[in-house]
């Protein structure tokens, strides 16, 4: 077994909490900006004063509303300011948030609510209050449920106005690094979901160890800003939350993610973090504009000279001549493709999947360098990630400080560290499948580990195809290979137990509008172009790029271009943008046996 750590750089005390920082910078630093709170078109600015007294006044009203130390209490919004004001007034009244994706269905809040055991719910919408309504019928442990549109804060802020300062430090300084912060349900790609137990301590030492050891640069600059727009409901975006919070770094939050390219320009993050899908539809997006506009050739000869000036970097230093056709195309092309995130991005970190060595260099010769990282809720988010300076593009970075990374004989990868959550709730079995004796914690994820203790991830574990000849193959980098293709938006590899390798994709809506008006297919409907030879020949390209990868046996022998689009709507993806597989593969069995008649 193939094992790297690093060792410890912050050791959390057994006093600490997540609120911690939130009223002392209150009371050391009251006027320091810390949020940035949107307001029609302007930004308006919160200080750590202003924060410290809405938590502590929200965290008043569910005392005084019988919320008690250890309580869960149901947190379901899209990524807003009032998301993060009832996380953080939830843990100062002692008690455990339990986040939920404000897309849930009636049956997901349910079942979320009723493991939980959670007393009380707030919600952002009436329209997530009749949903939660719903799922609530016959449950009686329920007590309240409060809706931010309708004054939330306003209620329990005049509901705690007799609860004393006393009874809140009380309440909230007894909550301790080892108690129960948050239950994270997982996004349910297969089976139903299950609560992942995250502790202060969990939270506390990811996010001090990650600051201090790969990332110190991000968060060092003197108008250090990020704009979060993925689900809080989701561990990555409320980890970065977190650091966010311990590093003073000025947060600004976006509900839509379809709609965030705006909120960019005005908000001019440093900072950003995303997942792969948002990257790749950023560079499909200026592709096509590009080639709409006539100028696809100086396009196509920016981003090679941006792929070979970022690989030049990594090797040692671009030459004379690159510097120059990179300088050139710097006033050409990167400068307005930077000026579109609103001009002061430089640094971004993505995680969730893959996002491929190609992407990679493509954005760090344009000037926002990507730190690809890994991880799990189990492991509160990150386990390992690259660092400014170290970024080995095509991984996803070295064990953060006080982990440890193995690879078990069989290519899984292990885990150890104080970052590794305290079990599944209600579900000791589950727990005691996922944590060896040991203490190694089996993610599922298949890698490899290099001589510098750099990570790579090759696969699922659940997710390895084994064709009807015996061949393993991981589906997932054929699947983001094809996905880089501007007029694709999903493919989902397929062949388990079958003679061959074959592949199901939909088509990206906006890259789809935009071919059809280049090519005189204004009215053509999807149904039409997914078998329409030319749409079916971009296709095609994007399968031999993937094929080009691996070996022979490996390959994708044929394909479907879907007639519909995969959503969270449809059921097919989750919040966090992952395909639910097992759905997709029983909902499509049809038109996968096609593939093999």
């Amino acid at each position: 077994m193939r094992e790297y750590s690093v060792p410890l750089l912050v050791d959390i005390p057994e006093s600490a909490n997540c609120t911690d920082t939130v009223f002392e910078r209150g009371e050391k630093d009251p006027a320091a900006v810390v949020i940035r709170r949107k307001s029609g078109d302007d930004w308006l600015p919160v200080t750590a004063r202003e924060f410290r007294d809405q938590v502590a006044a929200v965290a008043k009203g569910l005392i005084a509303k019988g919320v008690e130390p250890g309580d869960r209490v149901g947190l379901m919004a899209r990524t807003c300011y009032e998301w993060t004001v009832f996380d953080y007034a939830i843990w100062s009244a002692g008690g455990v948030s339990v986040p939920i994706y404000e897309t849930s269905s009636a049956d997901q809040v349910k079942w979320i609510m009723s493991d939980s055991g959670a007393r009380a719910i707030v919600v952002e919408r009436p329209s997530h209050e009749e949903t939660v309504r719903e799922a609530l019928a016959g449950l009686s442990g329920v007590k309240d449920v409060w809706c931010m549109e309708t004054g939330a804060i306003d209620e329990l802020t005049a509901e705690g106005a007799d609860v004393s300062d006393e009874v809140l430090t009380e309440r909230r300084t007894g909550r301790r690094a080892a108690d129960l912060a948050t239950i994270i349900y997982t996004s349910g790609t297969t089976g139903m979901p299950k609560g992942c137990m995250l502790t202060h301590d969990n939270l506390l030492f990811t996010a001090r160890n990650v600051v201090a050891g790969p990332l110190p640069q991000l968060f060092e600059t003197r108008d250090r800003a990020a704009l979060l727009f993925l689900p809080l409901a989701h561990s990555f975006a409320r980890l970065i939350q977190v650091v966010l919070m311990e590093t003073g770094t000025v947060i600004g939050h976006t509900p839509n993610m379809k709609n965030v390219a705006p909120d960019l320009q005005s908000f001019k993050p440093t900072f950003l973090l995303a997942v792969p899908r948002v990257f790749e539809k950023v560079y499909n997006s200026a592709e096509q504009k590009a080639v709409a506009e006539g100028k696809g050739k100086i396009f196509h000869m920016a981003v090679e000279t941006a792929i070979a000036w970022s690989r030049a970097e990594s090797a040692g230093g671009a030459g004379l001549g690159l510097r120059l056709k990179h300088a050139l195309f710097d006033k050409l092309v990167y400068g307005k493709l930077r000026a579109a995130t609103g001009g002061a991005l430089t640094a971004a970190i993505s995680g969730g999947s893959a996002l491929g060595e190609r992407l990679g260099h493509f954005f760090r010769g344009i000037g926002i360098e990507v730190f690809e990282g890994w991880g799990l809720t189990e492991t509160s988010a990150p386990s390992s990630v690259n660092m400014p300076g170290a970024n080995k593009i095509g991984t996803v970075g070295k064990p953060f400080p006080g982990v440890s990374v193995a690879i078990a004989d069989d290519g899984e990868i292990l885990v150890k560290g104080r970052h590794v959550f305290a079990g599944y709730w209600n579900n000791e079995k589950a727990t005691a499948e996922a944590i060896d004796a040991d203490g190694w914690f089996h993610t599922g994820d298949v890698g490899e580990l290099d001589s510098d203790g750099y990570l790579r991830i090759t696969g699922r574990k659940k997710e390895i195809i084994v064709t009807a000849g015996g061949k393993n193959v991981a589906p997932a980098p054929m699947e983001d290979r094809i996905r880089a293709h501007p007029l694709v938006s999903q493919a989902i590899v397929v062949g388990d137990n079958r003679p061959y390798i074959a592949a199901l994709v939909t088509l990206d809506p906006e890259a789809v509008d935009q071919w059809k008006k280049a090519n005189g297919r204004e009215r053509a409907t999807l149904a039409e172009l997914s078998t329409d030879p030319a749409i079916l020949a971009e296709v095609q390209k994007a399968v031999d790029s993937a094929n080009r990868t691996v070996s022979q046996a490996e390959q994708i022998k044929k394909f479907a271009v879907l007639d519909v689009e995969l959503s969270e709507e449809t059921g097919h993806v989750t919040p966090k943008q992952s395909i639910k597989r097992n759905v997709v593969l029983a909902d499509f069995a049809k038109q996968i046996d096609a593939l093999y008649d």
